[in-house]
Formats: structure tokens, C-alpha cells, sequence
């Protein structure tokens, strides 16, 4: 494909880089040319400056050609007004990133296609969801919902008290045959292996586990794994950040119980104007005699996403250290990742990661509805919805040529999710979720061609 991505920000950059990987034609344009000379050096990609709204630009990127233009700088207008002259110049498809999260909600209304943009994307609201979905989760580490919950994907450990922990996949699914979940990857405990499971993988103590859900089987999951689902009621969240305020204002509308912390007077008091049912403090919430104050033993889980990852990081560390039981860190560098469990965070958040998430799916061949990368594991899950012409339809999941490096974790049918086992006919308007090692993308696409 050829992609143009405008913006060399942290998310423009980290797009490229993540496309690059792909092997797409990838072309990108920023003004700055101290943004665009890493990505020069670093990346097999096509750099130009200059501004993404002139049409000279435009034409010298071959805008024409182009089969996805993404507009990621840092102006929301900006990003509209290139994405609709980008459309009007031949680009097939276009995607803006804004931040007024209005416009998603009444896209329809506006009616945004017919100026030529084809998606709005927001990381900053992207990033909200994600942690609500982590506070309705909390004993999971990672979570991810296809069609409003019809199916969710959730990440854990695997600690000794795990009733299927020894136990083959096949052994546990013997012994508990009623279960509306299924393993669909395996990371082990000090590695960075990443299994897709099969009848004969064994579970074992400190695995890091992804399943796919059905209604209910998140609450059977708790109970077989030892893990407590909390009520959370009491949140702190440190960071006056649009992300900060987006999950203040979110939460607190769904009944939460929310302090956020701000370092900011200004930004304080604005924050408090806007946000009447939320008590705000103006304090950057790192001093740990004022956390205890306001009573910080008392919170169910503790939000940092404040500007700087490593205050993040530490503030979620004190909290823990104050029996808060769910901790949830937004972080840039993406190596954080991988130290997540060690240093004792339950959930990292990262906007880059989210962003791409969302424009990724455009990039799959075949009807992807959605995707998600794992975090800190080599996988993708991704959501396909079954054409007439798909090789996979009207074929059981066992008759299926399927790599051995993927796995059908459920199929949502009519809007109900099902765990799908091996005699499960697959129908055309049928929703599949697939969970696949990178270098299975490629087959696994080819079968919902």
C-alpha cells in the first residue's frame, strides 16, 4: 500500500516506523526538519518538508496514488483540512486525528464522509476507554472488547493458585467443559516466547495468559485463576492531561467517586469549573504526605497520566505501596512494556500503541473490523467479518487449513459472542476473532479474502 502519514509527532513517528516494519510504501511530511531527520536516518521511508496543506506538497507525495492518507500533527483543524484536500486529490481513504471528542460522537450526524474524511481517530479518548475497560476488568491486566463485550480479550498471570496451572489445554478443557473462555496466547514466565496454544500446551505458574471471553466466562476466569474481580468505586487519578480529564469526566458520570490531582493552579481551577461532580486538587500528587491526606489507602485504583512517564511510573509504585489494589500508568517509552509486571503496575497505557491499533486494521486484507496488538507479546488479534467469498465460510474450524501460529479465539453471530471449538461451521456475516503471530497475518488474511 501507499500510505502518506502528515505529522512527524510521537504517534505520526511511531506510525511510520510500525508501517515501515510492514513493508508499506510510507511517506511522511512535517514541517520540522529536525523531526523528520531521525526517521530519515533510522527508517526506510520517504521523507518531505514542508506544510501537508499545500497542494504542491500534496503532489510531490503522490497524493494521487495514495491509498491511505493519515493526518496525525498536533492541530485538529489542520488535520481536517488535509485529509479533506487529500480526498480531493485521489487519496482512497482518509483518517484524521482530532481531539474534540464531539466529533466522533456525532460523525454520523455531520455527516464526515462527505467532506471526504473516512475515520476520526482521538488517542487522547482512545486512551480514556482503555482505562475505564481496565477499572470494569480489574483483576486483569490487559483487556479488549469486540462488539461492545460480545467477546473480551483479557490478559493475566497465571500464579499458583490457578486450578488449571500443570494442566494441558485439552486436560482443563476436560475438566471444566461448561467455560465460556479460551487461551488463544501464552507468553512464559522470563522469556519472550510467545506460544499460540494447542490441545498439548501446558499451562504453567507465572504464564502470562490472553483469553477471549463470552458473557460470563470473565467472571469463570476469576474463579478458576484465584483472581477478585473488585467493585471499584474510588478512583485517583494524578494528571490534569486531556487523557486526565476525559477519565475524570467519564467515570464520574458512571458514578464513580473521583479526586484528580493537578499541578497546574490555571489548569486546577479550570478543571473544577468544567468538572462539577469530581473533587480537584491543586497539587502535582507526587507529595506522598499529601496522597495520604486525602486518604489514598481508601482508593480502589490509582490513574497516573500526568506528562512525564517515570512520575507516572513511581506515583503508581506509592500507591501500591499504600494497598491500592489497581494501578494503571499512561507511559511513552514503549520498553516500559516489558518491565510492566516486574515492577508491579497492573495496566500500561500507551497512546501511540492505541492509535496505531486503530489505523492498523485499514492496512489487513479481507474485512478487519478491528484489531489489537498484545502488549509485550508477538501477536495481533484482529476481528474479520466472513464474506460469501471468504475461503473460511460455510467450513467447520477443523476443516479449515488454519497456520499453527493462529487460533480462532470466537465468533460473534447476530451480536452474540461464542467460544468456537473445532465442529463450529463457520457462516458468511459471521464476526471472527483470530489471534495470529506476525508471520501468520499474511495466510490468515488471505483466508477472508
Amino acid at each position: 500500500m501507499k500510505i502518506i502519514i502528515a505529522g512527524a509527532g510521537e504517534v505520526g513517528f511511531h506510525l511510520a516506523k510500525l508501517l515501515s516494519y510492514e513493508s508499506q510504501e510510507i511517506t511522511l511530511i512535517d514541517p520540522n526538519k529536525t523531526s523528520l531527520a531521525y526517521a530519515d536516518t533510522h527508517l526506510d521511508i520517504r521523507v518531505i518538508k514542508g506544510d501537508a496543506t499545500s497542494i504542491a506538497i500534496l503532489k510531490e507525495a503522490r497524493v494521487e496514488n495514495s491509498d491511505l492518507f493519515i493526518a496525525v500533527t498536533s492541530s485538529e483543524t489542520t488535520n481536517i483540512t488535509i485529509s479533506v484536500i487529500a480526498k480531493q486529490l485521489g487519496s482512497k481513504k482518509t483518517i484524521a486525528r482530532i481531539s474534540n471528542t464531539e466529533f466522533i460522537y456525532h460523525k454520523d450526524e455531520v455527516g464526515f464522509t462527505k467532506f471526504g474524511i473516512d475515520e476520526l481517530i482521538s488517542p487522547e479518548a482512545l486512551a480514556a476507554a482503555e482505562i475505564e475497560l481496565s477499572l470494569k476488568q480489574s483483576s486483569f491486566n490487559e483487556n479488549y472488547e469486540f462488539e461492545g463485550g460480545a467477546l473480551t480479550m483479557a490478559g493475566l498471570t497465571l500464579s499458583r493458585s490457578a486450578s488449571f496451572v500443570g494442566k494441558t489445554v485439552k486436560e482443563a478443557a476436560e475438566i471444566f467443559p461448561e467455560i465460556h473462555f479460551v487461551p488463544i496466547a501464552i507468553q512464559r514466565f522470563g522469556t519472550q516466547l510467545t506460544i499460540i496454544p494447542r490441545g498439548d500446551t501446558k499451562f504453567k505458574r507465572g504464564d502470562t495468559v490472553v483469553f477471549i471471553t463470552s458473557e460470563g466466562g470473565a467472571d469463570e476466569l476469576c474463579r478458576l485463576t484465584g483472581k477478585i474481580n473488585r467493585d471499584i468505586k474510588n478512583v485517583m487519578i494524578l494528571g490534569g492531561t486531556q487523557i486526565g480529564y476525559k477519565t475524570a469526566r467519564d467515570l464520574s458520570q458512571k458514578g464513580f467517586n473521583v479526586k484528580l490531582f493537578e499541578g497546574n493552579r490555571d489548569r486546577a481551577f479550570e478543571l473544577a469549573e468544567i468538572l462539577t461532580k469530581v473533587l480537584v486538587i491543586n497539587s502535582d500528587g507526587r507529595n506522598v504526605d499529601l496522597l495520604d491526606e486525602e486518604n489514598i489507602s481508601d482508593m480502589d485504583a490509582f490513574v497516573a497520566v500526568g506528562d512525564n512517564s517515570e512520575t507516572n511510573i513511581m506515583s503508581c509504585l506509592v500507591a501500591k505501596s499504600r494497598g491500592v489494589k489497581k494501578t494503571i500508568a499512561l507511559v511513552e517509552n514503549m520498553d516500559y512494556f516489558v518491565l510492566s509486571q516486574s515492577i508491579g503496575i497492573d495496566t500500561l497505557i500507551n497512546k501511540k500503541i492505541l492509535a496505531a491499533n486503530n489505523i492498523f486494521r485499514y492496512i489487513r486484507k479481507g474485512e478487519v473490523v478491528a484489531m489489537t496488538k498484545l502488549s509485550n507479546l508477538n501477536a495481533e488479534l484482529l476481528e474479520f467479518e466472513v464474506k460469501g467469498t471468504s475461503e473460511v465460510c460455510n467450513k467447520t474450524i477443523k476443516a479449515i487449513d488454519f497456520p499453527r501460529t493462529a487460533i480462532i479465539g470466537g465468533v460473534i453471530r447476530n451480536g452474540v459472542g461464542m467460544i468456537a471449538l473445532g465442529n463450529f461451521k463457520i457462516q458468511e456475516g459471521d464476526r471472527v476473532v483470530v489471534c495470529s503471530l506476525l508471520q501468520s497475518i499474511k495466510r490468515v488474511e488471505k483466508l477472508f479474502l
